[in-house]
C-alpha cells in the first residue's frame, strides 16, 4: 500500500508558474513509477508526465511538452511536477499516482493521491 500526498496548488495567473509535490508518507516510494495526471470539470483523467523509479527515464503529454518538468527525489519519498508557462487550459486537479511499471495509461497505476486544485486565470 502506498499512500500518496500532493501540494503545491492554486490560483495563478497565466504564463505563471508552480511546483506540485507528491509525497509518499511511508513504503517503498523508491520502487515505483510515479506518474501526475489531471482531469478538469466535465472530462476525463489524463496523463501529464511520469517518471521510471530511477528517474532517468521520463515522458510527458503532448501539451505540456517543454513546459512541464517531472522529477523525483527518493530519498525524500517525493515526486515533483514544475508546471512553467502555464495557460487557462491547464486549469484541472492535478493526481500523482504510483505503478510497479513505466507507463501513460491511468489503468497501470494502483495508488493515487486525493489530487490538488490548480486554476490559471487568463
Amino acid at each position: 500500500q502506498v499512500q500518496l500526498v500532493e501540494s503545491g496548488g492554486g490560483l495563478v495567473q497565466a504564463g505563471d508558474s508552480l511546483r506540485l509535490s507528491c509525497t509518499a508518507p511511508e513504503g517503498t516510494f523508491g520502487s515505483y513509477s510515479m506518474g501526475w495526471f489531471r482531469q478538469a470539470p466535465g472530462k476525463e483523467r489524463e496523463f501529464v508526465a511520469t517518471i521510471n523509479w530511477s528517474g532517468q527515464s521520463t515522458d510527458y503529454a503532448d501539451s505540456v511538452k517543454g513546459r512541464f518538468t517531472i522529477s523525483r527525489d527518493n530519498a525524500k519519498n517525493t515526486v515533483y511536477l514544475q508546471m512553467n508557462s502555464l495557460k487557462p487550459e491547464d486549469t484541472a486537479v492535478y493526481h500523482c499516482a504510483a505503478s510497479r511499471s513505466y507507463h501513460t495509461l491511468t489503468t497501470a497505476y494502483a495508488y493515487w493521491g486525493q489530487g490538488t486544485q490548480v486554476t490559471v486565470s487568463s
